[in-house]
């Protein structure tokens, strides 16, 4: 048997619905002539806009330089950042890189004339970059640069070669 709630004022269950009030012409003209009709007014658009800085103002650069016409001598009078080799290990560079450039070109010399996918032309192309590039490293005695491209043709040559 189920216990009823005890009769409390506040715990009654009541439905409350909402009754719609019936409109009338005379109340509703009433109710849209008593709202102000508001406008907008805004201040008119400047003319120029004001930019806020918010920090100090730039210096202007001088006279911009003159544009080059690509001359090579001029590239190579730009200053390189190289270590300082000693003697000594300016000669060890020397013959380590042209130990890899020599196992470089034999590599090469051996996937020449053999039928070649795209990816070992690919491989051969910047084995070829890399010769070129330690050979001008070598015209300006940057040991340290050419050793390490020579390193580089040569480790790809072998791994072409290993395609083969």
């Amino acid at each position: 048997m189920r216990r009823r709630p005890p009769s409390v004022p506040w715990a009654t269950e009541v439905q409350v619905r909402p009754v719609a009030q019936p409109r009338t012409a005379a109340a509703s003209s009433v109710a849209d002539d008593s709202l102000p009709e508001l406008r907008f007014e805004l201040p008119p658009f400047p003319s120029r806009l004001i930019t806020v800085r918010t920090g100090p103002a730039r210096p202007h650069a001088g006279a911009a330089p003159a544009a080059t016409n690509g001359n090579d001598a001029e590239k190579q009078g730009a200053p390189t950042i190289a270590p300082q080799l000693t003697p000594q290990e300016s000669a060890v560079a020397r013959q380590q890189t042209m130990q890899s450039l020599s196992i470089a070109e034999k590599n090469l010399e051996a996937a020449r004339g053999k039928n070649l996918n795209a990816a070992q032309s690919d491989l051969i192309s910047k084995i070829r970059n890399f010769i070129k590039d330690a050979g001008e490293a070598a015209q300006i005695t940057d040991w340290s640069r050419a050793r390490s491209l020579a390193k580089k043709a040569q480790v790809l040559s072998e791994e072409l070669a290993g395609s083969l």
